[in-house]
């Protein structure tokens, strides 16, 4: 699990922070860059919300949802230790989950809101601008429905059974 934490959440998670650097310093809130026409451009968002400018409004939302990430950090890394996640698919969830959850809270943290800056249109329909951490997290929580479904760990466990 370490090997995939060094490998993937802390690339992932400078990644994430660097685009946003970038974007902070390219963009003024609200501004937009047309990339492809009519599908994808590049905006600045601040988002004190969740996932897709969900509760956004209101003076505390972004002290709740810090609490609430630090909160989620602490138990998934209690959960890790108790080894609640195995397999390699489970790992790679949950490397992901951490990458896209400490890019968020550094955002909450440093900024006051989570900088929002990728933002697709497919004819008359606008998918909610989201960033690097957002797509982290997004993908963790595929893998991790993968896992339960696919009993990732027990064929992992299985495997090395039968290697001894």
């Amino acid at each position: 699990m370490i090997r995939l934490l060094s490998l993937l959440t802390l690339p992932l998670y400078l990644i994430d922070q660097v685009t946003k650097a970038v974007v902070v310093r390219s963009f003024l809130h609200h501004e937009q860059s047309e990339v492809i026409p009519g599908f994808f451009n590049l905006v600045r968002v601040h988002n004190t919300g969740i996932a897709f400018g969900q509760f956004n409004e209101g003076s505390s939302a972004n002290i709740i949802f810090t609490f609430i990430a630090v909160c989620a950090l602490v138990a998934i890394l209690i959960f890790w230790r108790r080894g609640h996640f195995p397999g390699k698919l489970n790992g790679t969830a949950v490397a992901l989950l951490l990458s896209g959850i400490l890019g968020n809270l550094t955002d909450r943290l440093w900024h006051g809101y989570v900088v929002d800056f990728l933002d697709f249109h497919i004819g008359q329909h606008h998918w909610p601008s989201f960033n690097v951490a957002d797509s982290c997290i997004c993908i963790a929580a595929g893998l991790l429905l993968i896992a339960a479904f696919r009993n990732q760990g027990d064929d992992d466990n299985k495997q090395e059974e039968s290697a001894t």
